[in-house]
């Protein structure tokens, strides 16, 4: 009223959450499965669903004489045979999603 300013209000102290992020519901991968020579590498490509869950994901081996993984999901041929990579989220260890690897010995080539 008449430009008398008013008394000050009592401070108020605010804090907002953070945006919560969504729990991971699947895991694509690619390939899904795949035939490799022995001494080949293949890379895996791990994908988390919904797009803002937590990416990330580890990779392990079934059998390691047959097949190693890294940490990053990169596949190494050792010896002929199977082995199954388990591919699986670290926030919800329950979802996962596998890759089968086949392994061969190379095919000669002809000649001597």
């Amino acid at each position: 009223m008449a430009g008398n300013p008013s008394e000050l209000s009592n401070e108020l102290s605010v804090t907002t959450k953070p945006t919560p992020v969504p729990d991971p519901e699947s895991i694509s991968v690619s390939p899904s499965s795949k035939t490799l020579n022995v001494g080949e590498t293949q890379q895996i490509t791990a994908t988390v669903s919904p797009s803002g869950a937590d990416q990330g994901v580890t990779y392990t081996s079934s059998n390691t004489s047959v097949a190693t993984v890294t940490s990053s999901g990169k596949v190494t041929a050792v010896a002929a045979g199977s082995a199954t990579i388990t591919v699986k989220s670290k926030v919800k260890t329950t979802v996962k999603n596998t890759v089968t690897i086949t392994v061969v010995e190379p095919t000669p080539s002809g000649g001597e």
